[in-house]
């Protein structure tokens, strides 16, 4: 029988009423597990981990998917994106002979789509050269972005300095130019680029303005940061591009400056490829109209291209699938975590049958003196609760930290939902609940003078 127990005690115990019945046996359950205190915290620590592994990984599960989504967001929800892929067969013959490949959307798919589908509300064409851009003796490898004034808004893409290039300008193919951020420093390290010149092969270019960068771009309806390189990737292969850089000019100026021809020499011989563009984002009115809209423009490609050189994004149905990837992903990980707390219940269980029968003799002088069942019950019970508990309290503590710490030297956004650390903690008590019924079921199953005979 434990020290702290007498018989004064228990009757006492069981003179009081039910709630103070309560009060006391849960105090009394303090005591037993401080007088074990190694062997409770050993108990507990399956309980910490379990619960802070399920909160830290699903905080980390869904940063990753907020992420994901807000990078598909990006690209538009009412965005349907078509761009330019080279057939598989086109680049295997390439480098065996030369020759020009043609390939890609064209003027006249953007003329269909505009004309033909009354959902569509703006459409943004662009087309991408890699180019050396000169100012002087500084030179700096980039990409040159032929597009149109509205650009900037579709994207969600802004001028931090200077403007945009207007629709008067596009008409009339002037040499004005856009200079993405970080281009500057590198182009003009000392002077301000806004009003100065600079050289594209033979022509010269106004540079009337300066890009923000591309992390300050809010996510919305329209395509920035991730989304705009998602959906450029493609063409920049196809066009040798890939640079750090980007340059923005009217599209008219770059078709005539650069004509549709891209021409590639390697090892004595050359190709040439003619794409007259490689990117069209189409905006749809309606997003419940996107759907329709994207299967309408898959037909017209369809029906006016030979081969599969063209290829369609649409981010709505690449969100939904992301949201379903969350769940399914939160599902697993919520899984994996439980599987600590199960781990936790059964050493909790475990060291509550150890001290079953460490405390038989206990339970037999309780029993004599007139405790019931459910009192024996009741006792155990409140101890394996207790442990789970505490294990629930220290463990959501830690699982509130864990992520922080993650996202502070790791550089990966964690969130944390408000409902993890709820259900981490009440799954911890019904843990406890639920491993330690059997052994306070076997205490109170004891034959009352077997547990007084036991030594």
């Amino acid at each position: 029988m434990s020290s702290y127990t007498s018989a004064a005690t228990i009757r006492q115990l069981l003179g009081l009423t039910s709630v103070q019945r309560l009060v006391r046996t849960t105090q009394l359950g303090f005591k037993s597990l401080w007088l074990r205190k190694l062997r409770s915290l050993l108990t507990v620590l399956g309980i910490v981990f379990g619960v802070c592994s399920v909160i830290a990984m699903l905080a980390i599960g869904e940063g990753l998917s907020y992420e994901a989504q807000e990078q598909i967001r990006r690209l538009g929800s009412n965005n349907i994106i078509v761009r330019s892929v080279k057939p598989p067969e086109e680049r295997r013959t390439t480098s065996e002979r030369s020759y020009v490949v043609e390939y890609g959307i064209t003027y006249e798919d953007i003329n269909r789509i505009k004309l033909t589908i009354p959902s569509v509300e703006i459409l943004v064409p662009s087309r991408n050269i890699r180019k050396d851009v000169w100012n002087g003796v500084h030179r700096v490898d980039c990409d040159v972005v032929g597009t149109v004034p509205w650009y900037q808004e579709m994207r969600n893409h802004h001028v931090e300095r200077g403007r945009f290039f207007t629709e008067e300008e596009l008409a009339s193919s002037v040499n004005v130019c856009v200079l993405g951020h970080g281009l500057p420093a590198s182009l003009f390290p000392i002077d301000d680029p806004i009003g100065k010149t600079v050289r594209i092969d033979g022509d010269y270019y106004q540079v009337i303005g300066v890009m923000e960068p591309k992390s300050r771009q809010a996510g919305g309806s329209s395509s920035s940061g991730f989304g705009e390189q998602t959906n450029q990737e493609a063409a920049k292969a196809n066009s040798g591009s890939g640079a750090p850089f980007e340059m923005y000019i009217p599209l008219n100026a770059a078709k005539n400056r650069f004509g549709e021809t891209i021409v590639q020499r390697s090892s004595g011989s050359f190709s040439a490829e003619r794409v007259e563009l490689h990117e069209a984002t189409v905006k749809v009115k309606n997003i419940d109209d996107v759907v329709e809209t994207w299967h309408i423009i898959a037909d017209l490609m369809s029906r006016n291209h030979k081969k599969q050189d063209y290829d369609i994004i649409v981010p709505l149905d690449l969100l939904r699938q992301a949201e379903r990837t969350k769940r399914i992903f939160n599902i697993v990980l919520g899984a994996i975590a439980a599987i600590s707390l199960l781990v936790g219940g059964i050493g909790i269980m475990n060291i509550m049958l150890a001290t079953v029968t460490e405390r038989t003799r206990e339970i037999g002088i309780r029993r004599a003196l007139g405790a019931k069942k459910r009192d024996i019950v009741m006792q155990f019970l409140i101890e394996t609760v207790l442990l789970s508990a505490t294990g629930g309290v220290i463990g959501v503590a830690l699982g509130l930290a864990i992520p922080q710490i993650i996202s502070y030297f790791a550089e990966l956004k964690t969130i944390i939902a408000f409902w993890s650390p709820i259900v981490a903690f009440t799954i911890s008590g019904v843990v406890g609940i639920i491993f330690g019924i059997y052994p306070a079921m076997r205490a109170a199953n004891m034959d009352p003078v077997e547990a007084l005979r036991h030594e």
